[in-house]
């Protein structure tokens, strides 16, 4: 099932998931699912929206649009900044073929590069950080953004959300926490992670409100 949601946007364009509606049993944690072969832009620009006062902002890696439907609810009760990270290189919309390359990824410690203007980090306090479970861990796009800018998030706050498959957040967080440490990061504090259903983002509304309100207390 693809599903449009036409009330749900992200930087003034629509989001589509591939995976909503479908029940646990048909979804099988996430097995099969379909993307657009374009990480969640084959019909939308990258999301950036990016402001000069803004103290917080999302920055997030979709490749169906789960992640992108939850990372819209967040920018909805926080009114931040957010850009998508985006790949040099997009994941097929085929899943069996998506799984091979993660895999050889991984394997090979071979991982993707980003192809993205990112702006001065230095204005945010908290940082919204939106991925993906693979292999019980952190989603290899998410992995190389934080290779590259990761120095920018020295004394923020990081509140980790994702969307997985049945396996909870894995060691997700700890490898967030690594990588920062790897790229001389220093001072952060992490918020409790909001983890959700890829298949029931669209039912996270209250989750989202309830997990932006603690962040902010």
């Amino acid at each position: 099932m693809n599903i449009s949601n036409q009330n749900e946007q992200i930087d003034g364009q629509s989001i589509q998931a591939y995976q909503l509606g479908k029940t646990d049993r048909a979804w099988q944690n996430g097995y099969g699912t379909q993307s657009d072969g374009q990480d969640t832009n084959g019909q939308n620009q990258p999301a950036r929206k990016l402001t000069t006062d803004a103290k917080s902002i999302i920055i997030y890696f979709s490749r169906s649009g789960s992640t992108e439907l939850l990372a819209s609810k967040i920018a909805r009760a926080t009114n931040t900044d957010v850009l998508e990270i985006v790949m040099d290189d997009s994941y097929p919309a085929n899943y069996q073929e998506t799984l091979a390359r993660v895999n050889y990824e991984r394997e090979n410690q071979d991982y993707p590069e980003v192809k993205m203007q990112v702006p001065d980090l230095g204005q945010y306090d908290t940082v919204y950080l939106g991925y993906q479970i693979w292999a019980m861990t952190l989603s290899h796009p998410t992995r190389a953004f934080l290779s590259v800018y990761g120095s920018q998030l020295s004394g923020k706050l990081i509140a980790p959300f994702m969307s997985q498959g049945g396996y909870g957040q894995g060691d997700s967080v700890q490898q967030i926490q690594a990588i920062l440490r790897e790229q001389g990061a220093s001072g952060n504090r992490f918020a409790n992670a909001l983890v959700v259903d890829g298949n029931k983002v669209d039912q996270a509304d209250a989750r989202v409100t309830q997990w932006v309100k603690q962040i902010r207390s």
